[in-house]
């Protein structure tokens, strides 16, 4: 009885906080002794990320930079994106790149217009690639007009790296973070892993499988949610930077686990860029990283590629 009476008291300490950001939703899960409650500042961090990175708003600094030459850094959350946008570009040979904004705002325009955007790629691709610009720790220049940046495949990861440091500022040890899907785990649950499902790519409400979590991170990139036909053709929202098309159609999803979220985000961009078997060698050089990959095979079967280190952890259901 006693014991029972303990499970019960330790479970109340879950902390459990959500609201909405970045044109998504956001959990955050902790245990605390005492209870610290975190939602105002929460809310106030994701604020002024948004502020700083969301090409939604024509007031974020990134907004401004892309109507500019040269921008000075106002905040301390421009320049660590920069950083690691640059690192993942160079090991994956510019499969990420978040100069690609001038093909995804195409895209976007076209999938709200149906007008045939893709005739403009030629034209557009002159306008991408991370050498264009160049940045330090103050500020970043164009190098050539109409270049522009767009975070949207780095940012969430790197929020949920935002709120995770907060967390631990705060003397939280035990926490899962979530926005958008992309999320961190660090400690326990009650004394379990933070348990986390994947979609299934051809049935989204349904699910893949499910992974435990401890100290990882966990995002995943797909066009299975943003895309739209249009002349016997398929159109994703994820854009090869080099050629300004949409992604190969075999790898319909990736999950990648890394140290941090910011890392997983970028590099699950990059894998959906590069198709199922570039990223399989890759993952065979790179084993820092972990990823989970759901595909077509060539009689149009699903199926499933995971690396080893994560194996262990994740439940496929039939």
């Amino acid at each position: 009885m006693m014991m029972y009476l303990f499970f019960l008291l330790f479970h109340s300490q879950v902390v459990s906080l959500e609201g909405t950001a970045q044109g998504t939703t956001w959990h955050v899960m902790y245990t605390a002794i005492p209870q610290r409650h975190l939602q105002t500042a929460i809310d106030s961090t994701l604020q002024e990320i948004d502020q700083c990175l969301s090409i939604y708003r024509p007031d974020s600094e990134i907004s401004l930079f892309n109507k500019s030459t040269t921008w000075t850094f106002q905040s301390p959350w421009f320049y660590p994106v920069l950083k690691k946008s640059a690192e993942i570009y160079a090991a994956t040979n510019g499969a990420f790149d978040p100069t690609v904004m001038p093909l995804t705002a195409a895209y976007r325009a076209g999938k709200k217009t149906g007008l045939p955007w893709w005739e403009k790629t030629d034209s557009l691709l002159q306008y991408v690639g991370f050498p264009k610009i160049e940045f330090d720790e103050n500020s970043v220049h164009k190098l050539k007009d109409q270049v522009r940046l767009d975070f949207d495949g780095i940012a969430q990861g790197y929020s949920v790296d935002v709120l995770a440091a907060l967390l631990e500022r705060n003397g939280i040890s035990d926490y899962m973070v979530e926005i958008g899907g992309e999320v961190r785990c660090k400690g326990r649950k009650n004394g379990a892993a933070w348990t986390i499902a994947i979609d299934n790519p051809l049935h989204p409400d349904a699910k893949s499988s499910t992974v435990q979590l401890i100290n990882k991170a966990a995002t995943t990139a797909g066009n299975y949610r943003d895309y739209y036909q249009q002349s016997g053709h398929t159109f994703g929202h994820i854009i090869n930077p080099a050629t300004g098309l949409t992604a190969p159609a075999d790898l319909l999803s990736v999950t990648v686990f890394a140290d941090d979220a910011i890392t997983a985000d970028g590099y699950d961009t990059a894998f959906m860029v590069m198709g199922l078997e570039a990223t399989k060698r890759f993952l065979a050089q790179h084993t820092n990283l972990d990823a989970y990959l759901i595909y077509l095979d060539a009689n149009g079967e699903l199926k499933v590629f995971m690396t080893p280190g994560i194996q262990p952890f994740i439940k496929v259901f039939p």
